[in-house]
Order: C-alpha cells, then structure tokens, then sequence
C-alpha cells in the first residue's frame, strides 16, 4: 500500500466546493441532481453524488465520509476507496431512482464506504446514536432505521443507503479475502537460513 493520500478529504472538498455552487447558482441543482430523467442523462447518476438538498444533510454525509472514510483508505489504499465510493454510489443511485422522484447527496456512497469496513474491520469502535460501539452493530441499527424508513418516509433516501451498504458489503468480502490469501503467500522459507541454524544447533 502506498502513501496515505487523503482522498476522503479531497472528496469532501470538492462536495463542498459543489455545495457552494448550488447556493450561488440558480439551476444548478436542478441539472445534476437524480429524477425521473435520469436515465437519458447519465451523468446525473454521477453529479447527484456531490450534491446536497441543505446544510445538515452536508454536515452529516462530510463528518461520515472524513471519519469513515479515512479509517476506510488508510487499510485498502486510496484506488480501493475511490473504486468503492463511486460504484456504491452509482449503483445505490441507480436503485433509487426507482423509488423516488428525485435523489441527491452522497449517502448512497458513504453507506458503500461504511458496508465495506463492517466486513474489512467489523469491531473498530465508532460513535453513534450517542454510544460507543463496534461498527457491526452500529451498521445494523442503520439498516433497521433505513427499513423502517421505507415504511414511514422522511425525505430520506433509505433505499439508497441500504443498496449502497449492500454493495459495501461485497466489496468488502472481495478485498477481505484477497487479504488473507496475501497474508498466507507471505510465509517464505529461507533454505540457506534454516541449513545454518541446522549446522549450528543440530550437530
């Protein structure tokens, strides 16, 4: 793995810098956001992403991806990352637009993120609904939350965060076990060395 990049932060800058053009511009949410149309203009699936309806829904997807993850890049490496932010994101948009007449922000993603570190680090402690605990139990909470927000709609895009810990989760089986079959390959026997410490300890 290389160098620690920052790309969770990269990418909290530039949803951000989206953030602000949304404020300023009038229209501009309007021609990237996800609806019914999206399907003839592709590029929606994308651009929705960084994009946000206010100021807390910001707050939230900026604090979960800066903290998710970073702690997400810093054990697969930043290509990984990236892949899973974008695909998750994407696919997760690509379900939702299914259910809802409009859809914007970057949860779908940071779901993605989130699904794949239950699998890669299942007991690495966060905070959440005020109490420490394993991020396996915090990331089944917030399915049971997303499913009955189907029931009981909210504004929220549920389908989307539950699809997009979907697709996590297999990501994160996916890298998971190219770790272990990695750290298996490791075990290398040096005949030279072991010959010397026969000669010296065996005779």
């Amino acid at each position: 793995m290389g160098k620690f990049k920052f790309y969770a932060v990269k990418l909290s800058a530039i949803i951000l810098l989206f953030f602000l053009v949304q404020v300023f511009l009038n229209g501009f949410t309007e021609i990237f956001l996800l609806n019914s149309g999206a399907f003839f203009q592709p590029w929606r699936f994308f651009t929705s992403i960084f994009l946000h309806g206010g100021i807390t829904h910001l707050f939230y997807n900026l604090f979960a991806l800066l903290l998710f993850g970073s702690i997400l890049e810093s054990l697969i490496g930043e290509r990984k990352f990236m892949l899973i932010f974008f695909v998750t994101g994407i696919l997760a948009n690509l379900i939702a637009v299914n259910f809802y007449d409009s859809s914007l922000g970057a949860s779908g993603a940071i779901f993605g993120i989130i699904g794949a570190l239950i699998v890669v680090r299942p007991f690495i402690f966060v905070w959440a609904f005020g109490l420490p605990m394993p991020i396996i139990v915090a990331g089944i909470l917030w399915a049971i939350g997303d499913v009955i927000g189907i029931f009981v709609p909210s504004g929220t895009a549920n389908v989307a965060h539950l699809f997009g810990m979907f697709f996590g989760l297999i990501f994160g089986i996916l890298y998971r076990k190219k770790r272990v079959r990695r750290k298996k390959q490791k075990v290398v026997l040096n005949e030279g060395a072991i010959r010397k410490w026969e000669d010296g300890w065996l005779r």
